[in-house]
């Protein structure tokens, strides 16, 4: 998995491993955003393996948003991380994230 080329050579944006349908998660919203659930140093690996979710504008942005509601944010992350295990191996999870987010 990972970021792929286009026909005209430039990066095209990998799929979510999270989500099939692009709809925000926690309202249903069609009008979404994509959020990578690691972000900072981390946010190309994220886009690497699909990390990624989509929400609204209020949930992407607003105050329960994973930008400022920690429980939320970590939430995401330990969803990230049970897809990511789903086809990838631990050692590689702590590898490119380096924390254990599992229950």
């Amino acid at each position: 998995m990972g970021v792929s080329l286009q026909g005209d050579g430039k990066e095209k944006e990998m799929k979510s491993i999270m989500q099939d349908e692009k709809f925000c998660i926690v309202c249903g919203s069609m009008y979404v955003e994509s959020h990578h659930c690691f972000m900072g140093s981390n946010r190309k690996i994220s886009e690497k393996y699909g990390l990624k979710v989509w929400l609204c504008a209020e949930h992407h942005r607003g105050d329960y948003s994973p930008h400022h509601n920690r429980e939320f944010d970590l939430k995401l992350k330990r969803q990230a991380q049970a897809e990511f295990l789903k086809t990838h191996s631990m050692e590689l999870w702590m590898k490119e994230i380096g924390k254990n987010y599992g229950d």
